[in-house]
């Protein structure tokens, strides 16, 4: 057994403290590279998700992890969702300061109650306001309403200052807060046990904020009867939903501040852009694409596909995107998830070696005239010694020198365990292939930007023109080039892990890099292996060209390498059939099918002589 680690002792007394503090014994407690998270909550029991602190467990991360974790829990004890959503306000700002204010409140109590949890949430409050928009605002409008008010709250509950890097943005807004709100916080601060009491109060406050507008009809006997035994559906239904769970303070609302700055700077895009979200760096980390399974169609005889412009495109080695501790943290994490995985994709792994090698094996042509003395005959002279010595020669089997480029879709679908798998098989079938001599390439592809970055900016600036083509900033990863030994790639795999990396994706385009460095390369076999989840998706480009635009120069750049190039090309689609595209493909349903079929269809294009 392996021996426990400083980091799954801290693991272990996070989980029975979290545990302990919400009074429920079916909370896990799971590291994560991505931004905290809680699901879950219902009979079946919560997860949460806590920022990994490292190996050797440094104070300051340690209490990051608790205060984030001690969040949770008190959530979980002492929250409503049912009761909390049925007052939400509608309006966006309005909504967000309502869910910040609710976390202030079930956060107060525990740091008004235990000492050491009041230490632990301002270290994850610490953290959490870093990222916040409040720490660039230079003017008051830049200023995220629902943050400055939630950090005002929580320093008239608990009597904690301001975090000093949020100070700046406080003040501005702290005048405007205060002649508005009066007595509310002190309202607020006597009933900070009752969350029925304390909802009602914060939405007088809001209404003092000029943020929502007073309900025509009477809110009191229905709602107040309804406070403190909530309707069991509606629980059940809250409890049947945790992807909606709303964050604490900060981590709340920092898309509906993205939301409201998209509002008033980009107003002018609507009608172009159409069902299209509002950009905007703060809620960015939240979208996912649609990865549609289109039907078959066939393309027009003018398709022309073209981009409008290259200028922001970049090609970008992985350990440029992030610092070296991040990597390593990220790493960490992947080596973390290899954990469970590592029993089955071993064994593949070994599988495809021996298939490999013994295509590399030499044979040998016995008792001939000359070559190499054959040691195993030599007992034959001994005891004959009129009997000539026996020689071997060796004959060679040809086994072509080989390159493997594995394109890994990067796009926001994939995130997940999907990417996850995906890092982890690429990772060992790496290792691998540079076992049996063969080199290894890994790439990835994704975009800069959702909703077509700079290239869309420099379309509306240009007028708009019709049918621009390509519309967003493409990003070509290199994870390991093929050179590159795998000792030196493996900590970059880790960035597949990180938060706000994965985004849109241009199959075609990314498809093309690959198969031109492929070509550039001087070996005689070269295998290009693609892993998808999604047809081409980027909204940018489609919403101002044909319907089915990059989904067309995907098929058109297949057919190109299928029939005119020697790159041997296979897909593997995770959910999405991909046979549509690709005359050697295959579609898994389960991503944990992912490393074996990845192994076995490698194996198969190296038989198929």
């Amino acid at each position: 057994m392996a021996e426990e680690t400083p980091l799954d002792r801290f693991k272990s007394a996070l989980t029975g403290a979290s545990r302990a503090i919400a009074e429920r014994g079916d909370i896990e407690v799971n590291w994560s590279p991505d931004a905290p998270s809680m699901s879950g909550g219902g009979p079946s029991g919560a997860i949460f998700r806590i920022p990994m602190p490292g190996r050797s467990v440094p104070r300051a991360a340690a209490m990051e992890a608790r205060g984030v974790a001690d969040a949770y829990a008190l959530r979980l004890k002492h929250h409503n969702e049912a009761l909390h959503r049925k007052a939400m306000p509608a309006e966006p700002v309005a909504r967000a300061c309502y869910d910040a204010v609710e976390a202030v409140r079930y956060e107060a109590i525990g740091a008004n109650t235990y000492d050491g949890m009041r230490g632990n949430l301002d270290a994850a409050l610490q953290a959490r306001v870093q990222s916040d928009a409040i720490v660039r605002a230079e003017r008051a409008e830049q200023v995220p309403l629902h943050t400055a008010l939630a950090l005002l709250l929580r320093e008239a509950l608990t009597g904690q200052p301001i975090p000093e890097v949020a100070k700046g943005g406080v003040e501005m807004m702290r005048e405007f807060i205060e002649a508005r709100t009066g007595g509310d916080f002190e309202a607020l601060a006597e009933k900070i046990e009752d969350q029925g009491a304390f909802q009602h109060l914060a939405l007088d406050m809001l209404r003092h904020l000029d943020l929502t507008q007073p309900e025509p009809t009477d809110e009191g006997g229905e709602d107040e009867d309804d406070e403190d035994a909530p309707d069991e559906k509606d629980e059940q239904q809250d409890e049947d939903q945790p992807g909606e769970q709303q964050q604490p303070i900060e981590m709340a609302a920092d898309q509906s501040q993205g939301d409201e700055q998209g509002d008033s700077e980009q107003q002018s895009e609507i009608d172009d852009q159409g069902d299209m979200d509002d950009e905007g760096e703060d809620s960015e980390e939240g979208m996912l694409p649609t990865r549609p399974n289109r039907p078959w169609t066939d393309l027009p005889a003018d398709f022309d596909y073209k981009v409008f412009t290259g200028k922001y495109d970049e090609v970008i080695a992985a350990q440029d995107l992030c610092d070296e501790d991040e990597l390593t943290r990220l790493r960490a994490y992947l080596d973390a998830q290899l954990k469970g995985l590592q029993g089955i994709v071993t064994k593949l792994a070994n599988r495809l070696q021996r298939r490999l090698m013994a295509q590399q094996n030499r044979s040998w042509d016995f008792d001939q005239e000359e070559g190499i003395l054959d040691a195993a005959r030599l007992a034959r002279v001994v005891v004959a010694p009129g009997s000539s010595l026996s020689y071997k020669v060796e004959r060679d089997v040809e086994f072509k020198d080989t390159i493997v480029t594995l394109l890994i879709d990067n796009s926001g679908s994939m995130r997940g365990r999907p990417i996850s798998i995906a890092a982890i098989s690429a990772d060992v079938m790496a290792r691998t292939l540079e076992r049996c001599g063969v080199k290894t390439e890994i790439l990835g592809f994704t975009t800069r930007a959702w909703k077509g970055g700079q290239s869309r900016e420099a379309w509306l600036a240009a007028g708009k023109p019709a049918h621009p083509g390509r519309l967003n900033d493409l990003r070509h990863i290199v994870y390991k080039k093929a050179d590159e030994p795998w000792r030196r790639a493996r900590k970059n795999l880790g960035l597949m892990m990180r938060e706000g990396l994965l985004k849109e994706n241009i199959d075609g385009e990314a498809l093309k890099w690959a198969h031109d460095r492929l070509l550039g390369r001087p070996e005689d076999r070269r295998i290009l292996m693609v892993i998808s989840d999604g047809a081409p998706v980027d909204d940018s480009t489609l919403s101002v060209n044909a319907a089915g635009y990059l989904e067309g120069h995907l098929r058109r750049v297949i057919d190109w390498i299928e029939t005119k190039s020697p790159v041997q090309l296979v897909a593997i689609g995770i959910g999405h059939d991909v046979t549509r595209y690709y005359k050697r493909a295959v579609t898994i349903m389960d991503v944990e099918q992912l490393g074996g079929t990845m192994i076995e269809q490698l194996a198969g294009l190296f038989e198929d002589e």
